[in-house]
């Protein structure tokens, strides 16, 4: 009887799989990040040198670009990152302005407060605030301008948040110094280190 396979096992597994397989993984690794990707970090996540990694993501340009795709494979900064497809714009605007009328949820409410008083914030931070992944409701403050990422946070890299001038306009303010104090609402924070929340 064999032992289950670890993550570790797959990903050493793919150092002498086929191309489609590598592939596969950095198409993978595009589509969660939330930053442009360098060729290093790539061939560092698939262990595989780095002119390998440039011909499979040439060739994963070259693919979407074929099948004109709804996204495409284009370079971004230092690295590079999955964008949808400029042609597509009229659809994605239609979608998103629907997406408009609609109330927010209230995990989009709460990821929105969290944003709001601690910004700026990671999205991990967000997350473990609220104890669940947000990167859906990100995405969706994303779209309807109440967020922006403005950076990377130095120590983890991650991309940091913050409110926009939209979010002030809704809310009636010109400053999140304006903000209700988070105190009376939750008294038993007194007791607890600010950082923690």
């Amino acid at each position: 009887m064999t032992a289950p396979q670890t993550p570790t096992a797959e990903i050493q597994d793919l150092d002498s799989a086929d191309p489609t397989a590598l592939r596969g993984a950095l198409e993978a690794l595009l589509f969660v990040a939330d930053a442009p990707l360098e060729l290093a970090q790539l061939a560092v996540a698939v262990q595989r040198p780095v002119a390998e990694v440039a011909e499979a993501l040439a060739g994963i340009t070259a693919d979407l670009d074929d099948r004109q795709a709804g996204w495409q494979l284009r370079p971004a900064g230092s690295g590079f990152r999955l964008y949808t497809r400029d042609q597509y714009a009229p659809v994605i605007e239609r979608f998103l302005l629907e997406g408009q009328r609609s109330k927010l949820s209230q995990a989009a409410l709460e990821t929105l407060a969290v944003v709001a008083y601690r910004q700026p914030v990671t999205r991990a931070r967000v997350s473990a605030i609220r104890g669940v992944n947000v990167d859906g409701v990100v995405r969706t403050l994303l779209a309807r301008g109440l967020i922006t990422e403005v950076g990377a946070d130095p120590d983890t890299g991650g991309g940091l948040f913050r409110t926009t001038e939209e979010f002030l306009e809704k809310m009636g303010i010109t400053s999140v110094d304006q903000l209700p104090s988070l105190g009376p609402l939750l008294p038993e924070l007194d007791a607890v280190d600010t950082d923690e929340y």
